[in-house]
């Protein structure tokens, strides 16, 4: 029996799907694959990876790194997922994936029931969708097989996934001639991002393919690369892992790398560090093809690409009508929108910000988003409703001294105690049941009933009913942003 341990690479802010995907709620995390089962492409990923085992593999927990920002979106949604097994690997800042792969090799080989596990690890991010799982799984079960029969510990696989066009926005992979027992090739080398002429070759050749950036290999096989390589990488990430800490919640295990002593990882990408360097080193570099329906969802044209499309070539979702349109993606989160008389147009609703461009400059979204960071727009980082860990907010109006919110709790969560410098709060229960600590009176409020919480007191708001409850929160002050809390005591180590 193979000991395999699936990785999950959940990093990553998708700032070419703007305004549906943002730093706080980033594209992972969000139903975009256009299939009827409503998961995430975090979820989908990891019941996908989850799904190669059989008699011949044995699984371990699901390894998962994901940024601190975003360790309660990880949970609420792992939590969706029966019977799974897993642990979130926490970093403190992005450091790309060379680093983050190598906490979870590091948790492979030090945190197994077995202290002597060199577990093959199986690799993907967290953003990708792929139509034929089974394929899919197939082609992974020939990744490990290859892996696990290198006593030598010098292999590692690729997947390659079979171009379906001259793209010009993927790596590529060029494989050697004579197929393996696993249906292996070995890897002569790795390319760039071609010129469409380069890759109008490339597809005609035949032996070249889409650089996937998925990967499996053992944990001590990654270890020893990264060492030739990039002792600069390995050398800060083990200094920040040895002084980790680990607490948990529920089941769930958070394992933190010591946060000052990751930020002195240098940031680079798992294919910069080591693959690209193996071709003709001691390590071994073999690819198997995957022809599945992959697709990396990098913009809303790839969106467009995997969606349900109707007999106009439209993909759209929520409240729309479209008339005389062809070939365009139309996206509504709020309100009704409408498309008439366009062609390969992208048409994105949310809340707060609408997005319209031209199907083939959809990459370019990241271009929008570059000139929100430069003046510092809040809709680059967060959308109007913004998940917490107890729940979620949704900031409904907002004028001069004041701001309106709309706040639901789950069952039995709680905010952290807390007060504000420059801010009243009246809250109105509308729904569940409401326990309130004001001052030191501690009070239940029902449907219909409201306080008020003066500025500079500490107060708390939990939810002790079965059901979620919800208020509306209307703040009043000379300043209303969301830095003017301080924690004193919090569920959710925020204090």
């Amino acid at each position: 029996m193979t000991s395999v341990t699936p990785v999950i690479l959940c990093g990553g802010s998708g700032t070419r799907l703007w305004p549906l995907s943002r730093s706080g709620f980033p594209k992972q995390f969000l139903v975009l694959s256009g299939k009827e089962s409503k998961l995430s492409l975090f979820q989908e990923a990891i019941e996908r990876i989850n799904a190669i085992s059989n008699s011949d593999i044995s699984l371990e927990p699901t390894l998962i790194v994901t940024n601190e920002e975003h360790r309660f979106l990880a949970l609420d949604q792992l939590r969706e997922l029966p019977d799974l097994r897993a642990m979130l690997l926490l970093e403190p800042i992005g450091r790309n994936t060379a680093p983050a792969l190598t906490l979870a090799a590091f948790q492979a080989r030090d945190g197994g029931a077995d202290v002597e596990l060199d577990p093959i690890l199986v690799i993907t991010p967290a953003d990708q969708t792929v139509q034929n799982t089974n394929a899919f799984a197939k082609a992974l079960q020939d990744c490990v097989a290859v892996v696990n029969a290198d006593q030598a510990k010098k292999t590692i696989t690729i997947l390659g996934i079979t171009p379906t066009a001259p793209e010009t926005g993927y790596g590529y992979i060029q494989r050697s001639q004579g197929e393996g027992a696993h249906h292996e090739y070995t890897v002569a080398k790795f390319v760039e991002k071609p010129d469409l002429k380069t890759a109008e070759s490339y597809l005609v050749d035949g032996n070249y393919l889409w650089n996937s950036g998925m990967f499996v290999l053992r944990a001590s096989t990654w270890l020893a690369a990264l060492k030739e390589f990039r002792p600069d990488i390995f050398g800060a990430a083990e200094i920040a892992w040895q002084a980790k800490s680990i607490d948990q919640s529920g089941d769930v295990n958070f394992v933190r790398p010591d946060a000052e002593l990751f930020k002195t990882i240098p940031s680079e990408s798992i294919d910069y560090a080591v693959i690209e360097k193996c071709p003709g080193s001691a390590f071994t570099v073999k690819m198997v093809e995957l022809n599945a329906g992959w697709n990396d969802l990098g913009a809303w044209d790839a969106v467009w690409q995997v969606g349900s499309q109707d007999s106009n070539g439209n993909v759209s979702s929520g409240d729309t009508l479209l008339s005389n349109t062809k070939n365009s993606l139309v996206h509504s989160t709020t309100r009704l929108v409408s498309a008439v008389g366009v062609n390969n147009l992208v048409i994105v609703e949310t809340a707060d910000a609408v997005l319209v461009t031209d199907r083939a400059n959809s990459q370019d979204v990241k271009q929008i988003v570059t000139q929100l960071d430069a003046q510092k727009r809040e809709e680059k980082n967060l959308h109007r409703k913004v998940a917490r860990p107890w729940g979620w907010y949704d900031s409904v109006d907002e004028g001069e001294r004041f701001k309106v919110k709309r706040i639901q709790v789950k069952p039995g969560a709680s905010l952290s105690l807390q007060m504000h410098h420059h801010r009243a709060e009246h809250w109105i229960v509308v729904k569940g049941t409401a326990e309130i600590t004001n001052g030191d009176k501690v009070i239940t409020l029902t449907e219909n009933q409201s306080t008020f919480i003066p500025r500079g007191q500490t107060h708390r708001l939990a939810n002790p009913g079965e059901v979620p409850l919800e208020i509306i929160e209307v703040q009043s002050g000379s300043y209303l942003g969301e830095d003017d809390i301080v924690r004193f005591e919090d569920t959710y180590g925020r204090s």
